[in-house]
This record gives structure tokens, sequence and C-alpha cells, in this order.
């Protein structure tokens, strides 16, 4: 059997399963949600998060910031999958499942948008296996 390593934080880390790393098909900066979505996610981010993480998702008070760089190199390295997956097992806070997936994924979505990650022309999956697939990239890679 193989192992599995997933960190938070460098840009080194890479997942690794079976002795393999597995590659992801696409990363944050092609689009991978819709304004609309965003939008969509915002009000519910404001009905639900903002009481805890802050209206410009900085946190406080024990919340985690949702914005910034620490955040952001958290993240760097994982997939939004993994970042869905801490959202859909861990908030609310005290509420915990409260949130439909397609809920999560809007919210989801609205943290991308804030961090100004480019929205694209389809929405953000609730499927997380299909979120696996798009990698988390703090700063926008080189062009080819």
């Amino acid at each position: 059997m193989g192992t599995l390593c997933v960190g938070m934080g460098t840009n080194s880390t890479r997942r690794v399963v079976r002795g393999q790393a597995t590659a992801t098909s696409r990363s944050l900066w092609d689009g991978v949600y819709t304004e609309e979505q965003a939008k969509r996610g915002e009000e519910m981010y404001r009905k639900e998060c903002a009481s805890c993480h802050g209206d410009t998702l900085v946190g406080g008070g024990g919340a985690s910031p949702l914005t910034g760089g620490t955040f952001l190199s958290n993240w760097n390295g994982l997939t939004v999958g993994d970042l869905f997956e801490r959202i859909r097992k861990t908030m609310p806070q005290g509420a915990l499942g409260k949130l439909s997936k397609q809920q999560d994924a809007d919210v989801l979505a609205y943290l991308l948008s804030f961090n100004k990650f480019p929205a694209g022309k389809t929405e953000l999956q609730k499927q997380v296996e299909f979120l696996r697939e798009i990698r988390f990239e703090a700063t926008k890679p080189d062009s080819k």
C-alpha cells in the first residue's frame, strides 16, 4: 500500500498516492467558478460565516483568516477538493452539516473571488472528486 502525503504549506508539497504523484489537470488560475456563483456564496458567507471569520475574511477570535498570505500559503500545493472538504466537515462551527454541498461550493467560490482568483464560465462543482483535480496555487504560474 502506498503513502498519502498532504501538508499545509510549501510549494514542494504534493499529493502522493501509492507511491506516485497524482497529476491535477487545472489550477485556480484557470477560472473554476462563475461570478454568479461567487455572489450566491457571498450571501451565504455573510449569513453563516462572517460572524466568526469577519466581513473581510480576516478571521479573529479563534477563527482562521480566509484571505491573505497565511491562508494562501496554508493551502498552496493542495487541491480545491482539500479546502472544500475542510469547509464541509468543519463549518459552520456549532452547526456542522447545516449547509448543502452546493452552498459549500458557492461559499468556496466566494472565497476564491475575494482572494482574486479569476472567474470562469462554469460553476465550481460540488463533487469532491472533481474538485481534487484543481490545484490550489497561491501565485499565478508563469505562462508557457
